[in-house]
């Protein structure tokens, strides 16, 4: 029987978020003979989706935007997307290990109110600089909870902006659960949550005194503190039945976030926007 790795990373890379069909999920992982797979090695997973998201963190407003992703493993360097951005985990899997580790270094660009402000009112705000956060990300990895294929992660990215946009520092923890459904399903569910210190809050939540003259909103200062925590759900459907072989498969994700403490109570989310967040995409993707 081969790690459960290969099953994680075919969701993982695969692009994929969703639910799957209870007809899919009749079949047994566990009574399925699992030989070499394409994630035993080095490998690439290419993808394109549509998504659909708010128009900056806190609107009400959605726009339509293209999702590219690049993935995979080399070396024994795993490598995986953080939106827009990339985390390399340094630690390579061992075979049959009940108890994986995390550690390496995780990029990530944020193009908050950068681009494609659709309120008038926020837009009259200015436009912001985009951030590239920057710093160490680690965590744990149980194998073999409930079934031989499946696992559970916990681990938390800890980045500062090194740009000279916000110039503050996000705490991103997360855990998500990864189970197949059959040799041709995967999904997972992950909730996860962002602690962001003053600079932060500041940056994209706070109402200068110009800006509200500007805008009519009122003037509000935001300070450090959570500020939303989510969940998210990730099917990937294997389009030739199985999943281990690589080739082409079906991606959906959709995910629910609600706005915390200052970030939940400034203007541009609490009279222009909406603390509820939601995200949706759907693409394909090839491994091999």
């Amino acid at each position: 029987m081969k790690n459960p790795i290969i099953f994680r990373r075919a969701v993982l890379y695969s692009l994929g978020l969703g639910l799957s069909s209870p007809l899919m999920a009749q079949e047994d992982p566990a009574s399925v003979p699992v030989e070499r797979s394409v994630f035993d090695g080095d490998y690439l997973t290419a993808g394109l989706g549509v998504a659909v998201g708010p128009s900056y963190e806190g609107s009400d407003d959605y726009t339509i935007s293209p999702l590219p992703v690049i993935l995979g493993s080399i070396g024994g360097i795993d490598f995986q997307p953080r939106g827009p951005g990339i985390a390399l985990d340094f630690i390579p899997d061992k075979k049959d290990a009940k108890v994986d580790f995390i550690f390496g270094p995780v990029v990530r660009a944020r193009f908050d109110r950068q681009n494609s402000i659709k309120d008038p009112v926020v837009r009259s705000l200015g436009k912001l600089d985009f951030a590239v956060e920057v710093g160490p990300f680690a965590g744990i990895q149980v194998n073999r909870v409930l079934n031989p294929y499946d696992s559970l992660t916990a681990q938390v990215d800890l980045r500062w902006d090194v740009a000279g946009a916000h110039d503050g520092m996000v705490v991103f923890p997360s855990l998500t659960y990864f189970t197949p459904l059959s040799r041709s399903v995967v999904t997972s569910l992950a909730v996860s949550g962002e602690y962001v210190d003053d600079d932060y809050a500041d940056y994209y939540f706070s109402i200068s005194p110009a800006g509200s003259a500007a805008s009519g909103l009122p003037t509000f200062t935001a300070t450090s503190g959570w500020k939303n925590v989510g969940a998210t759900m990730l099917t990937a459907v294997d389009l030739d039945g199985d999943v281990t072989n690589g080739g082409w498969g079906l991606i959906f994700l959709g995910s629910y976030s609600r706005m915390l403490g200052d970030p939940k109570r400034s203007p541009v989310t609490s009279i222009r926007g909406s603390a509820n967040q939601f995200f949706a995409a759907v693409g394909v993707g090839y491994t091999f």
